[in-house]
């Protein structure tokens, strides 16, 4: 069967997470415009000139929450075509990316954004995102949750130095789950290049000092850290 050919419009899409006060949190923009005046949504906008889509996305993010991309590493989640998914153009069609990074600023909006904040994941999607960001967000935090088990990018939600309760804190919030302790502190530290104690202390005011540590230079968790059953 022939088919007419169709023109296709290209936008990037971010899914920035950080965790904020023991939340796991995403970056949304309201909306000034139509279609979808009004609502939240995921930061992004179209293709230009001969920008490539990691370049408009970061764009975007600057526009439109005051945020810099540089030093995010942006991983694809997917590509998302639905026919009608965008009703201002017939074909639009969006390359989301997910970026996780720890303590960023308060975002300040800008361009086509009326508000710009940082939102608790488990209520981003009450009463809906703005065109498919509903599914868009659940796939990237799903992609966040998987690489947790397989990479070591959970010491990216912690900064420069932790300790091993900080990385455990990570891991419960990303999936949802409460661990044990010893099995956890075990695992983290017998993982191969997962960590590197810095040689320094955090103090506590109930307890002995805990032993900081910072990333180590290893991109794959060995053995990986398999997400319980149970979890969220």
């Amino acid at each position: 069967m022939n088919r007419a050919r169709q023109t296709v419009t290209l936008t990037a899409d971010l899914i920035i997470l950080t965790i904020r006060d023991g939340v796991l949190s995403v970056l949304l923009v309201e909306r000034e415009n139509k279609p979808f005046q009004g609502r939240l949504a995921l930061p992004g906008g179209f293709l230009r000139g001969d920008e490539s889509l990691e370049e408009t996305a970061a764009r975007e993010l600057a526009e439109e929450t005051g945020l810099d991309a540089v030093g995010l590493r942006l991983r694809q989640v997917g590509v998302y075509s639905a026919p009608d998914r965008d009703p201002r153009r017939p074909r639009v069609v969006t390359c989301a990316f997910l970026a996780i990074a720890a303590d960023l600023p308060v975002p300040v909006a800008g361009s086509d954004a009326r508000a710009a904040r940082w939102v608790p994941v488990a209520r981003a999607a009450d009463p809906g995102l703005a065109f498919d960001h509903d599914r868009i967000l659940a796939d990237a935090v799903d992609l966040a949750r998987t690489l947790l088990q397989f990479s070591t990018i959970a010491t990216v939600f912690c900064g420069p130095e932790f300790t091993i309760g900080d990385l455990r804190e990570v891991y419960e919030t990303v999936w949802g789950v409460e661990l044990d302790k010893p099995n956890f502190h075990r695992k983290v530290t017998d993982a191969d290049g997962f960590l590197e104690p810095t040689g320094d202390k955090r103090p506590s005011a109930t307890g002995r000092p805990a032993a900081l540590y910072r990333a180590g230079a290893a991109a794959e968790l060995v053995p990986p850290m398999m997400r319980p059953r149970s979890g969220a």
